[in-house]
C-alpha cells in the first residue's frame, strides 16, 4: 500500500484542469465516497495494527494533498472566469493619456508633403556649422552684421564655428557634392542671438528650398510658391512678390499672401493691409553657384526660405512663439484634431 500511496501522490501533484467539469471529475475520482482515496481508507481498516502505524501518516498526507490540489484548481478557474477578457495585463496602474504630434511637426510635414508633389526631396545637415557654409559661400560680406557675436552663437568664441543661423547651409553642402538638376527642401532648427519674447526666440525652425537646373526662371519660382500657398492656406489664396535684398539671391523678393482671416479685406492681424508676409525668395546669385562648384553660365536656380513657426501662426492663429517650446499640455492638446 505504501508504494500505491507514493504513486498516487505523484499523480495528484501533476493534476491539471481547464474547466469546472474537469475539476469536478477529479474530485469524484479521488475524494468521493467511491473514490480512490476512500477505497484506500477502507483497505487501511483491514491492516494489522503494526502496519497501520506505518501507513497511516502517508495516507493522511495523500488525502490532504488531493484536497488542496483540487481546491487550488477550482480557485484558479474561478479567478480566470472573473477576469475581463479585454484586460491588458501589461498596462501601467495609472492611465497614461495618448499624446499628439507637435503643431510645428504637423506644419513641417505638411510643407514637405506639398513640395514633394513638385519633385522636392528632403536634405539635412549639421546644426553646428562653419563660417564657409553659413556665410562665405552664400555671399555674405566680411562685415555683414550677421557675423557679429550679438547676432550669432559662436562655439567657444571661435569665429569659424557656430550654430547655423539658417538652413541655407544645407543647400551649400548639397551643391558642393551633387550635380544639377538639384531640387531639395532643407527643414531644420536654426539659432540666432535674440531676446525671447512673444514674437522672437533664440531658436526656431525653417524650411528652405532650392532648385537648380538649366533655364530655371523667376516664373518657375512664382508658380511653385503660388501652388504652395494655395495648397497650404486654401485655393482662394493670392500672393504678391515685393522686391527685397538677400546676399545669396539676385533678384530677391519677399512673398505675401492674402490674409486668411479677413480674406484680404483688412483686419488687425494683417494691420489692415490685407496681406501677410510669409517667406523670402529669389534667384540664386551666380556667385553662390560658382562658389559651390556649379557653372553659373550653364545653370540657374531659385531658392526660398520660410519660418515654420510663422506658417503655424498663420494656420492656427498662435500669437506667442514661446508656446511652441514650453510643452504646456493645455496648449498641445488643442492640436489632437489636427493630428487625426
Amino acid at each position: 500500500m505504501i508504494e500505491q500511496i507514493k504513486n498516487l501522490k505523484a499523480e495528484i501533484a501533476s493534476l491539471q484542469a481547464t474547466s469546472a467539469d474537469e475539476v469536478e471529475a477529479l474530485r469524484i475520482k479521488y475524494l468521493s465516497k467511491k473514490g480512490v482515496i476512500n477505497q484506500l481508507m477502507a483497505d487501511f481498516r483491514q491492516l494489522p495494527p503494526e502496519q497501520k502505524r506505518e501507513v497511516g501518516a502517508p495516507l493522511n498526507e495523500l488525502k490532504t494533498l488531493a484536497t488542496d490540489t483540487i481546491n487550488a484548481l477550482k480557485e484558479a478557474l474561478t479567478a480566470a472566469d472573473d477576469m475581463d477578457p479585454n484586460l491588458d495585463l501589461s498596462r501601467s496602474v495609472a492611465p497614461l493619456p495618448l499624446g499628439t504630434r507637435h503643431p510645428l511637426s504637423l506644419v513641417r510635414e505638411e510643407i514637405i508633403s506639398i513640395f514633394s508633389r513638385l519633385g522636392f526631396t528632403v536634405a539635412e545637415g549639421p546644426e553646428i556649422e562653419d563660417d564657409w557654409h553659413v556665410f562665405s559661400a552664400l555671399n555674405f560680406a566680411p562685415d555683414h552684421p550677421a557675423r557679429d557675436m550679438q547676432d550669432t552663437f559662436f562655439i567657444m568664441r571661435d569665429p569659424d564655428i557656430l550654430l547655423r543661423t539658417h538652413t541655407s547651409s544645407v543647400q551649400v553642402r548639397v551643391m558642393e557634392h551633387a550635380k544639377p538638376p538639384i531640387r531639395i527642401l532643407a527643414p531644420g532648427r536654426v539659432y540666432r542671438n535674440e531676446a525671447i519674447s512673444a514674437r522672437a526666440h533664440c531658436f526656431f525652425h525653417q524650411v528652405e528650398g532650392l532648385y537648380v537646373d538649366r533655364n530655371v526662371s523667376f516664373a518657375d519660382l512664382k508658380q511653385s510658391l503660388l501652388y504652395f500657398a494655395q495648397e497650404m492656406f486654401g485655393p482662394d489664396t493670392k500672393i504678391r512678390l515685393r522686391p527685397s535684398y538677400f546676399p545669396f539671391t539676385e533678384p530677391s523678393a519677399e512673398m505675401d499672401i492674402s490674409c486668411n482671416l479677413c480674406g484680404g479685406k483688412g483686419c488687425s492681424f494683417c494691420k489692415h493691409t490685407g496681406w501677410v508676409e510669409i517667406l523670402g525668395c529669389g534667384m540664386v546669385d551666380p556667385a553662390v553657384l560658382d562658389a559651390c562648384g556649379i557653372d553659373s553660365r550653364q545653370y540657374t536656380g531659385f531658392a526660398f526660405g520660410m519660418g515654420i513657426e510663422r506658417i503655424t501662426n498663420l494656420k492656427y492663429q498662435v500669437k506667442d512663439l514661446r508656446l511652441f517650446s514650453e510643452n504646456d499640455r493645455r496648449f498641445l492638446e488643442q492640436f489632437q484634431a489636427a493630428h487625426l
